[in-house]
C-alpha cells in the first residue's frame, strides 16, 4: 500500500504526537508500504530526506522554537502542507492519506480528499480536541469549530489512543472512534544499575503539573537526586519556584534521545504529575526502563500505567508526597513496580500496534466519496 502521512510536527520538530507519527511511519515501511511524510521544517533543514526508508518532505513554515507552537503558527502550514502533497499526490497518487491531529493537519487532508477523490484516516493527538487543553487553545478552537467539525465527518476513520479523549471529542460530536494505542518504540537497554534519582520528564506546561511535584518534595529529608528533564514556556517559573525547595532539584532543559534514554535507565523512580493527558508516552518509556512511576489520575495516565503504578489524585501535592516518600523508602516496592511496568510495557511495542493501524487502513478503502459529500 501507498500511504501519505501528514504532521504539522515530526522528529525533531515538536514532541509526542510527531515522535508517533515518524515511528508508525518507519513500522509501516518494515512491513512492506510505502510512505510519504508531508511535514513542517526549520530553515536549517533540507526539503527532502529518507529516514528508515519513509521519504520525509518538509516545507517552509513560522515556527520559533522546535519543540513547541502556537496555535498561529500553525496557520503557516496549511498552504505549504496543501501545495506540497498535491504536487506529491498529482505524481505518484497514494491509496489512503493518513493525517495525524485534526487541526491544522486533518484540514489539509480534508482538501486533498475532495480534490483528488482520497479517502483519508485521522488520529487525534490530544490540543486538536476542543476542550483538552483550553489554557492554550481556547479561543483558537472556539473559532476553528466549524472546521474542526468538518474535517471530523469527512474522515473515513477516526482513531483516538485512549478512551479518554475519544470521549471528549464525542462530546463535540457523536462519531464512531477506533481505540488505537500509541505504540512504543524501546530505549536503550539499562547499562548501569539504578540509582537514587527521581526523574521528571515533560514539556514544561502548567497543566504537565510539575509544580506540584515541587510543592509535594519542599522541605523533604532525602538524600536522592531529583532532576527535571524538559524545556517550555513554564520554565522560568518553575526554576523560580525550585530556589526555595529542599533538596535541590537540577533543571536540564531540552535533553536529546540517547540521554533520556540514560536518565531513564539510572532513575528508580519516575514522576509524572500532569494534570490532563491523553497517553503519555513518557510514562512508557520509564517504564519499559525499568522505573517505579508515580502519576496523578488523569485520564490518560491512569490508562497507560494500569495497575503497575502509583496513582494519586491530580493536583495534590500532599498525596504526591506521600506516594513519593513511600517508595524512597522501600526498595522491595520499587523493585516489584518496575519489574510490572516492564512487563506491561511490552503491550505497547510497534510492531504490535502497527498492526491494528493496518486493519483501520484497511477498513479505510472501502470508502465510498459520495458518502462524505455532504458535510456538517
Amino acid at each position: 500500500m501507498r500511504i501519505m502521512t501528514l504532521s504539522y510536527e515530526y522528529p525533531p520538530i515538536g514532541g509526542g504526537g510527531g515522535v508517533v507519527a515518524a515511528a508508525l511511519a518507519r513500522e509501516l515501511v518494515r512491513a512492506g508500504h510505502e510512505v510519504d511524510v508531508v511535514t513542517s521544517r526549520l530553515p536549517e533543514q533540507p526539503a527532502l530526506t529518507v529516514d528508515h526508508g519513509v521519504r520525509v518532505h518538509r516545507h517552509r513554515c513560522r515556527r520559533r522554537h522546535p519543540h513547541f507552537t502556537t496555535a498561529w503558527e500553525l496557520t503557516s502550514t496549511l498552504l505549504p502542507a496543501y501545495r506540497t502533497a498535491a504536487a506529491l499526490i498529482k505524481r505518484d497518487p497514494p491509496q489512503l492519506i493518513h493525517a495525524h491531529f485534526a487541526l491544522p493537519t486533518g484540514l489539509v487532508a480534508l482538501m486533498l480528499s475532495r480534490r483528488f477523490g482520497i479517502p483519508y484516516v485521522l488520529t487525534l493527538h490530544g490540543s486538536d480536541v476542543p476542550g483538552y487543553n483550553p489554557d492554550r487553545f481556547r479561543l483558537p478552537h472556539w473559532l476553528a469549530y466549524p472546521l474542526w467539525r468538518r474535517v471530523m465527518a469527512g474522515a473515513t476513520e477516526i482513531v483516538s489512543p485512549s478512551e479518554y479523549l475519544a470521549g471528549l471529542a464525542r462530546k463535540h460530536m457523536p462519531a464512531p472512534i477506533q481505540i488505537v494505542p500509541n505504540g512504543y518504540c524501546p530505549g536503550l537497554a539499562p547499562q548501569s544499575p539504578k540509582r537514587k534519582l527521581v526523574l521528571v520528564v515533560a514539556r514544561l506546561f502548567p497543566r504537565k503539573g510539575v509544580q506540584h511535584f515541587l510543592d509535594a518534595i519542599r522541605d523533604l529529608d532525602s538524600d536522592w537526586d531529583f532532576v527535571v528533564a524538559g524545556d517550555g514556556p513554564y520554565m522560568q517559573e518553575l526554576v523560580s519556584r525550585a530556589r526555595s525547595v529542599r533538596p535541590r532539584v537540577r533543571f536540564l532543559g531540552f535533553v536529546d534521545r540517547e540521554t533520556i534514554n540514560t536518565l531513564y535507565s539510572q532513575a528508580r523512580i519516575l514522576v509524572f504529575p500532569s494534570i490532563q493527558e491523553n497517553f503519555p508516552m513518557v510514562l512508557l518509556e520509564g517504564m519499559d526502563a525499568g522505573c517505579a512511576v508515580i502519576t496523578a489520575n488523569a485520564d490518560g495516565c491512569a490508562e497507560v500505567v494500569g495497575d503497575t503504578g502509583l496513582v494519586v489524585p491530580v493536583a495534590d501535592p500532599e498525596a504526591l508526597r506521600v506516594a513519593l516518600e513511600r517508595l524512597l523508602n522501600d526498595e522491595v516496592l520499587c523493585r516489584q513496580l518496575a519489574g510490572r511496568s516492564m512487563a506491561r510495557a511490552t503491550m505497547f511495542r510497534w510492531p504490535r500496534i502497527a498492526k491494528l493501524y493496518m486493519q483501520v487502513f484497511a477498513d479505510a478503502l472501502h470508502w465510498r466519496p459520495e458518502l462524505h459529500d455532504q458535510v456538517e
